[in-house]
């Protein structure tokens, strides 16, 4: 699994060097307009009780009530610093694991980054969510963010439909240091990863094309027939009798033969998107659903030959990257992509797919109903 990176940044690593004079425009008037600061109810309560501290200091015209106004005014000003410090230097880089899979839980993580030198990071709650979510959850990073440190933050997330699923980091914010103001700012921070269509349930019919073909015809598989097909470094378990002695002795290195593998009776699958035929959306996820666990359980079983898309080119199945290919076509494949019904490609066991029903698909080699929703 690959991992689809989104990189963002706040501080002098984003903006450059700072001098003094910007440094205190910045504490004034922050330059990123989704740079919010609101009043917690502890906030509030200390500007109430500011407010009649100085309010009784002002008519009794009394030091100590002074004094006291000054200290709280302080300790609002103060708050309101620290927490800008705590904010400079950060930077985030999101990490999802793509594909994702459909109904399935998926892991994703936020990558927390402190360039500051001397300043560690504290209190940091972080707001992020996915397209199919409605609403968005919090991630809290208990621990302070040391000085040139980083720290993971993972959650996980169930993407419902198969297509392309937006997972963002919402929002940065902190309650730090008292808790009178909680500072955020919003991010652009965003992936967006294919999610492949979920697995199904099916159930297979006797056909004479699910029979196993007559042995003897190899192919470009690791097996134990009689035909070569590569010679690889030896490795430990290895058969003495696999190593082929000539070649080890011109490469100075044991070497060992691959032999080919008999073959079964390939299929290749083959899907239509005309909106004559598939009039539902549901029944047109079900068939994307369908086709992709056909596609990997033949591919499993060394039976997928070649996929093909409406009158699209007729990709031959090599490997897990051809099946992956079809996967991500699945994954983006809409209804009604063509107009009128096309000819099939000369194929034999062509799989194809129709509607039974109104909810379920069945799929038919040489009109045959060989498996079933």
């Amino acid at each position: 699994m690959k991992r689809q990176p989104a990189k963002g940044v706040i501080g002098p690593s984003a903006q450059g060097g700072y001098f003094w004079r910007r440094v205190l425009w910045s504490l004034v008037f922050p330059s990123a307009r989704s740079h919010r600061v609101a009043v917690t109810v502890p906030g509030a309560v200390l500007m109430v009780l500011s407010f009649g501290v100085g309010t009784a200091a002002y008519n009794s015209a009394n030091n100590i009530l002074f004094i006291t106004l000054s200290l709280l005014l302080g300790c609002l000003v103060l708050s309101g610093v620290l927490s800008w410090l705590n904010f400079r230097g950060l930077e985030w880089r999101l990490e999802v694991e793509a594909p994702l899979r459909a109904g399935r839980e998926h892991a994703a993580t936020v990558v927390l980054g402190n360039v500051k030198r001397w300043l560690p990071s504290h209190g940091l709650v972080l707001a992020v969510r996915n397209s199919s979510a409605t609403e968005p959850r919090e991630l809290v990073l208990r621990d302070r963010l040391e000085p040139r440190g980083e720290t993971p933050l993972s959650w996980t997330f169930c993407p419902v439909r198969r297509g392309v699923e937006r997972v963002e980091l919402a929002h940065v914010g902190s309650l730090f240091p008292f808790g009178f103001l909680r500072k955020g700012m919003a991010t652009k921070t965003a992936c967006e990863v294919l999610v492949w269509p979920a697995l199904v349930e099916y159930r297979r019919f006797p056909v004479a094309a699910w029979r196993r073909a007559q042995p003897g015809r190899p192919v470009a598989r690791v097996g134990q027939s009689g035909d070569l097909l590569a010679m690889r470094a030896y490795r430990e378990g290895d058969s003495h009798r696999q190593i082929h002695w000539k070649a080890s002795a011109r490469l100075q290195r044991l070497v060992v033969r691959q032999f080919s593998a008999d073959t079964e009776e390939g299929f290749t699958l083959w899907l239509t998107t005309t909106s004559e035929q598939w009039k539902r959306v549901e029944q047109f996820e079900l068939l994307c659903s369908f086709a992709a666990t056909l596609a990997e359980d033949l591919f499993r079983q060394g039976k997928l030959e070649a996929v093909a898309i409406d009158d699209g080119p007729v990709a031959m199945v090599r490997g897990v990257r051809d099946v992956e290919a079809f996967l991500d076509a699945l994954a983006r494949l809409q209804p009604g992509q063509m107009e009128r019904p096309v000819s099939s490609p000369a194929k034999r066991n062509m799989l194809t797919f129709a509607p039974e029903g109104s909810r379920g698909i069945a799929a038919y080699v040489d009109g045959e109903k060989a498996v079933a929703t």
